[in-house]
């Protein structure tokens, strides 16, 4: 899915990254905790996180992840926009809770990054 119709789907502001809205999204992480999303992610997905600050970026750039969504209408500071930006990273916001935001976007056809599981 491209990145423009996911922000259509899920009725996002975009607020860097206009330049990557052709990019293509197939899976998507979720969480707030960044330890998790360290072990939990994929090159080129989407990052849904509730959390805004700048650690986000930062883990969004050391994963190649392609965008950021912030979830519940909470926007990125700018600082996190100059970083973004000088990173390429596309940072969205949407309205949406969490829980509504993955359930459109895996209506969608969107995958969940895989996940191994807890010994």
């Amino acid at each position: 899915m491209h990145l423009t119709e996911l922000s259509e789907l899920l009725e996002a502001d975009i607020y860097c990254g206009q330049g990557n809205m052709k990019n293509i999204i197939s899976y998507v992480c979720a969480g707030d905790l960044m330890s998790d999303i360290l072990v939990f992610s994929q090159p080129h997905s989407l990052l849904l996180t509730g959390l805004v600050n700048m650690q986000v970026v930062r883990t969004a750039e050391m994963l190649d992840i392609a965008a950021v969504v912030f979830i519940r209408g909470k926007k990125p500071t700018e600082d996190m926009l100059e970083l973004a930006k000088q990173k390429g990273i596309a940072l969205l916001t949407t309205r949406k809770t969490m829980y509504l935001s993955c359930g459109l976007l895996y209506e969608a056809g969107l995958k969940n990054v895989p996940v191994p599981l807890a010994e």
